[in-house]
């Protein structure tokens, strides 16, 4: 039913922007060209193919000379709650990507997470949250998780320290579970996947996870999260710093076959525990 609200208000966002474009007599090209997105990205709001950010609402009210319509109009039935407000900008971003680099130190990237993995990690931090609440979030993490099955899917290229294969989170089915999909996308070739093992000792930006996103038409970005907060950086010469600190870890990760092979040895010994147990 919340899927179904939100499509509404991507749709009844697309109409009016259509509408008002076409009053003035602009195309989407030049829409596009006035508010700093490509024609196409305009027709892909109006389809309500794509959920409209924030920013680019604003520039088209400045364009568009609506009085803050689409600003209001974005507030009060686009924005998505689902997501702590720390971290919305960044999903919107990842859904315009054309290429995303996640390092996670500790737990899988929400890219890659099942339901179950999902649904363990969400309950370990709200013990006393209600059902309803703990599968909205788990929704929202899965709904993100769709951008790699599609067919215009970024390229997705993920570091995953080794804690994040040896520390479980839910059971060992779980666990097994979870290291199997990995792997599974790997071998499908919709993922890129290195483990920074334990023997590489110390790395830049310890205990930091850290996302860099590409865009088409605009200037990448970078993620760095931390206790109930994030940071999206678009300085480029920070950018750059980040780009080049995940080089780094890169570098001292085992390659992706190798880090396969390891991830498929980790599955087996949780699948092995679930078949003793």
């Amino acid at each position: 039913m919340a899927s179904t609200r939100r499509n509404a208000a991507w749709e009844y966002f697309g109409e009016e922007l259509k509408r008002r474009r076409e009053e003035v007599g602009m195309t989407q090209a030049e829409l596009g060209h006035r508010v700093f997105v490509s024609g196409g990205y305009i027709g892909q709001f109006e389809q309500a193919f794509r959920k409209p950010q924030l920013d680019v609402a604003q520039r088209i009210d400045d364009v568009l000379q609506t009085g803050g319509f689409f600003e209001r109009t974005w507030r009060k039935l686009i924005r998505d709650g689902r997501y702590a407000e720390y971290f919305e900008k960044a999903a919107e971003l990842e859904q315009l990507a054309t290429k995303i680099c996640d390092f996670a130190p500790a737990i899988v990237p929400g890219l890659l997470q099942t339901p179950a993995y999902a649904r363990a990690l969400t309950l370990a931090g709200n013990l006393l949250a209600p059902d309803e609440y703990i599968e909205e979030k788990v929704r929202a993490r899965l709904d993100r998780a769709e951008l790699l099955k599609d067919a215009t899917r970024p390229v997705y290229w993920a570091i995953l320290h080794e804690t994040v294969l040896r520390v479980p989170v839910g059971d060992a089915a779980v666990m097994a579970e979870q290291l199997k999909h990995i792997a599974r996308l790997r071998r499908e070739r919709k993922v890129v996947v290195q483990v920074l093992p334990f023997t590489a000792g110390a790395y830049p930006q310890m205990g930091k996870v850290l996302t860099l996103m590409e865009f088409d038409d605009a200037p990448p970005t970078a993620y760095t999260e931390g206790v109930y907060s994030g940071n999206l950086l678009d300085d480029p010469a920070v950018v750059k710093r980040a780009r080049d600190v995940y080089d780094l870890v890169r570098a001292a990760a085992l390659s992706p076959e190798a880090s396969l092979s390891l991830i498929e040895s980790a599955a087996e010994d949780y699948g092995s525990c679930v078949r003793t147990t």
